[in-house]
Order: C-alpha cells, then structure tokens, then sequence
C-alpha cells in the first residue's frame, strides 16, 4: 500500500537533513587523536638541522628489482641504491614522527617547533611535488604524505591545542600536504583492478590522513571508495588475490596490506561512514585469515605453492593494526593475548603511538 505523501515527507526531509549535516560537518579523527599534551621534567633533545628538502623528479630503484612478476626476491644492491636516495626522505618520516610523540609524551615544546620546523622547510621548498615519477616514485611520495599527515594529526586535534601560536606555519603544512594528497589522488585513481594491492590502501591511508588534517571532504570520500575497492577484493576465503601473487611473500603482504585498511575503516567510522560490512565482512574475514596465517602458514604455502617467508612477521610493529582492529571488532582473547604480546605498537607510517591512539583509557573525556 503506498504511504500518503504527509507520512513521506517528514522521512524523506529528516533524511535529507541528515545527509546534509554529515556534509557540513567538520571531518574528525578517532577519539585517541584528542588526548591532551603531557608534562614531564624529562630534558629535550636538540633540533637537529632540517634534512635537505627532497626537490629532485621522484624516479627510484627498486628493491626488488630484477626479481619477476612475483616481485618477491630482493635486490640487495637495488634497495641500497635506494636507501642511499630517498634517506632525507626517511629522515624526515621518521624524525617529525619521533618529535611529535616525544612533545606530546613530555611536553617539550622544542620538539613541537622542531617538528613544525622541518615540515614548513620542506613545504616551502614544494619538495615531493615533482610530476616526474615512476612506480617506486610515487609509492615514496604516498608513504611520506601517510607518515606526515597522521604525526601531523596528533598536534591538530590535541585538546591542549598546541598548534594555536604557529598558524602561519600551520598553513604553509597544510597546503602543502594538500597538494601531495592531490598528486597521491592523481597517481593512484583509475587503476586496473589486477593493478590494485597494498600499494593503493596505502595511498588511500594517505590521503584519509590528510582529509581529516586539511578538512577536506572531497579527499575524504576518495579514500573511502579506495577502500571498497580495496575490500571487493577480498575472496570469500579472505584471500587478496593480488597479494597471492607475491608467491613467498604472499602472507607478508597480506599483513602488510592490513594497517592502511584498518585505520581507514576506523577514521571513517569516526565520520560516521560504517565500512565494516563491506563485501559481507571483507575486513574482519581478511584479518581472521591473516591471523590464521600468522599461527599456520601452511594454508598460504598450499595456495601459491611456495613455503612461505616469515622473517617480516617477526616484527611487532608489523601488527599495528591489531589496536584500531580491537576497536572496531571484539577481538578474541587469543588475538587480545597476541596484540598483549606484540604491543605497545609504534608505526611512524600510522602516526607513531598507535597503541595509545586507539587505547579507550587514554580517550578524550575518560
């Protein structure tokens, strides 16, 4: 029977007045990001200089050049060459990282204009702006922007407001993780779907990063469909099909692919953007099978026919995506215990302190 057009209405109005105040609604992070600057007597390190600002074309080797389609077997002298050029880059990843949890542990306000320091100099010298790239190259780029963006957070939505006193310095940040967003959107839409691995949920962390830093919607809803692409990937067995094809590698990957895709559900949950059911559970049947891959890699090894190489996966910081998994889903006691183990995490391409981001007791308010 069809409702009278008095009854519609007022749904139909409520609804549009919901969408409408989701849109004009200032984008936000988790509730982690909020917490207050710490006041320690713990003495502060000096700034060092500014690592040279990185201008030249974003053109790198490969660390796993030479090695087939698989791109499984590393090139020793490659990733060397590699190391060698992009450092200043690295430097600045994981230094603005460190000086940003240093500051909000202790207080120092030396490490927060450190930070702000470094980051204006290499946004004044548009530094990773070049257009002249190859694969690695932009991998580079959406890495950094990941890493700057998420430390560059911590500052932005701190209850203790310590950016207050530098907005000409935070304006100059801004735009420029701005125009990288722009360059990282560029280089990573409208990929063939046998393209598309963890390179892309890594751009698509990037740039929800820098969303929620710049308050910019239209990035924002970038990242989210990145994320339903990424997560249509996912096989009804919980398998990445594009990171099966890293043969030996192929449960490395699939760890690695967690991290961007967790913390972009978790950002858009805070938006009020629910991912979680996305291709009937994708994100939860891909880490059951990750972590099923973790205690018994026999079912990878039977899949791409290869015993599978688990040096990476001794690393904690590896399982960073275990603390905004813990708080999207209810985790098991056994993954509880194994995030107990692995933890505290620290990751400088998710922000730094990620355990405390996403621990409840440290939340804004509690």
């Amino acid at each position: 029977m069809q409702r009278p057009i008095w009854i519609l209405a007022p749904c139909l109005l409520g609804a549009a007045l919901f969408a409408q105040s989701l849109l004009a609604a200032s984008l936000v992070p988790p509730a982690g990001y909020y917490a207050p600057v710490a006041v320690s007597d713990k003495q502060a390190q000096a700034c060092q200089a500014t690592p040279q600002p990185y201008t030249d074309k974003l053109v790198f080797r490969s660390k796993y050049e030479g090695s087939g389609k698989a791109r499984a077997t590393l090139n020793k002298a490659s990733e060397k060459a590699f190391r060698d050029k992009t450092a200043a880059i690295t430097e600045l990843e994981r230094g603005v990282s460190k000086q940003v949890t240093q500051y909000l542990r202790h207080g120092q306000a030396e490490q927060l204009e450190c930070a702000l320091q470094w980051m204006s100099e290499w946004a004044e010298a548009d530094a990773m702006l070049s257009s002249d790239y190859n694969h690695t190259g932009k991998s580079v780029r959406k890495w950094a922007l990941g890493s700057l963006s998420s430390a560059y957070l911590r500052l932005k939505f701190s209850e203790s407001r310590p950016l207050a006193a530098y907005a000409q310095q935070t304006r100059l940040i801004e735009a420029w993780l701005s125009k990288m967003a722009e360059h990282s959107v560029h280089d990573w839409s409208d990929l063939p779907l046998k393209k598309i691995n963890n390179h892309s949920y890594w751009s698509a962390w990037s740039v929800m990063a820098t969303a929620i830093a710049t308050d910019r919607r239209d990035l924002f809803d970038w990242a989210v469909q990145q994320f339903r692409v990424g997560a249509n990937q996912v096989d009804p067995d919980g398998y990445l099909p594009n990171e099966l094809k890293r043969s030996q590698r192929a449960l490395a990957y699939h760890n690695y692919a967690m991290p961007p895709l967790m913390m972009l559900a978790a950002f858009a949950q805070a938006n009020g953007v629910d991912l979680r059911e996305e291709n009937q559970g994708a994100l939860k049947r891909l880490a059951e099978r990750v972590l099923n891959g973790v205690d018994d890699p026999d079912d990878f090894a039977r899949t791409t026919g290869k015993h599978q190489d688990m040096q990476d996966l001794k690393k904690p910081s590896k399982y960073a995506w275990l603390a905004p998994y813990c708080t999207l889903y209810a985790c098991s006691a056994d993954t509880q215990a194994f995030k107990q183990e692995m933890g505290p995490f620290n990751n400088y391409r998710l922000g730094g302190d990620v355990s405390q981001l996403f621990d409840p007791k440290k939340r804004k308010g509690s």
